[in-house]
């Protein structure tokens, strides 16, 4: 199976592409590079032996986009590529719609003129808004508190009405919730560029003497320490979600919504403690005011996924903080700039 993987390059679509190939199927990346390295593509090569195909360019190209779909005859579409800090979309918002939601709209209509209608797309956790219990379900009711979530549920509606018309198409809507650790090579992990977002970078970046210390955003949340409590997925487990999926509904006809999560949460605090176990290294912090749009809780049902897919989250938080301090203190500066 060839599939298209936007945004391929980058944390999540790099572990995906591994996971594929050893799945016996064939990733053809497209990236823009807004968010990752060319470096990452001989990564790859070092974990697996393959060449992975590689084609600089942007989702928001349709010209583009088609020539892709057409001249390498792909039977379906990841689609990972997207701007995804909720802090930076506070303040980015025009930014995050122009990528997230025109870039996606701009994809599927170029999948369409290539005859392409297979499409996983990476949503969030986040289009549950401010959730009224725990754990989320599928069909608990949707709502945005920052414009990186607003992003999300705005495609999600596009696509399902597209899907509508559109009754012979596969879409797939993958919510993730918090996804963290490292390719157990250490060869590949999470390497954000400028200021992480996300706490397991800052964590793993205070533990190697990049930064002195993390902010903790809020300590007086309704939770077991006061600290914002996720569940926390390992991207290894995220990346097998992405095969399950494909080789489960990729080719049946419909609109599929699926949870990805470990369904346990975790707080800020003790996701600390596991680093400092994992890295040997104290993590220095300090409490900070609350981020808007932030949430106090959430972590995820993922039994549907489990059910349908055939697929749940196995790997433990002492893996997820070991495979990250692994990549971390292997490459402390994150990929290099170049291909080696």
């Amino acid at each position: 199976m060839k599939v298209l993987v936007t945004g391929g390059m980058g944390y999540i679509g790099s572990h995906t592409c591994i996971q594929m190939l050893a799945a016996g199927m064939t990733p053809i990346i497209i990236d823009n590079l807004y968010n990752s390295k060319p470096s990452v593509l001989g990564r790859i090569k070092e974990v697996t032996g393959v060449d992975v195909q590689f084609i600089e360019g942007d989702i928001r190209d349709k010209a583009f986009l088609t020539k892709v779909l057409k001249a390498n005859d792909i039977q379906s579409v990841i689609h990972f590529a997207g701007l995804k800090a909720v802090g930076e979309s506070v303040e980015k918002p025009l930014e995050y719609y122009d990528n997230n939601v025109h870039g996606t709209l701009v994809l599927v209509d170029a999948m369409r003129e290539a005859g392409v209608s297979s499409l996983i797309f990476s949503s969030s956790a986040t289009v549950y808004g401010d959730p009224a219990s725990v754990p989320i379900k599928e069909d608990f009711p949707t709502s945005a508190t920052n414009p990186y979530g607003r992003s999300k549920l705005i495609v999600e509606e596009c696509l399902t009405d597209f899907q509508h018309a559109n009754p012979d198409w596969s879409i797939t809507l993958l919510r993730y919730f918090n996804p963290v650790g490292s390719h157990p090579s250490g060869k590949l992990g999470e390497d954000p560029q400028g200021i992480p977002n996300n706490l397991m970078p800052f964590i793993a970046q205070v533990a190697v003497g990049r930064r002195e210390h993390l902010s903790i955003f809020g300590n007086d949340y309704p939770t077991i320490d006061g600290t914002g409590v996720r569940d926390y997925i390992h991207v290894m487990d995220l990346a097998d979600g992405h095969i399950a999926a494909l080789n489960g509904v990729g080719a049946k006809a419909g609109l599929h919504t699926y949870n990805l999560g470990a369904g346990k949460g975790y707080s800020v605090l003790e996701m600390v403690q596991a680093f400092e176990k994992a890295s040997g290294n104290p993590i220095a912090y300090q409490f900070a005011p609350r981020r808007a749009g932030d949430i106090a809780e959430c972590w995820a049902d993922s039994s549907k996924a489990e059910h349908d897919l055939g697929w749940k989250a196995t790997r433990t938080v002492d893996e997820m903080t070991q495979d990250t301090w692994r990549w971390q203190s292997h490459n402390p500066q994150g990929y290099p700039d170049e291909q080696a």
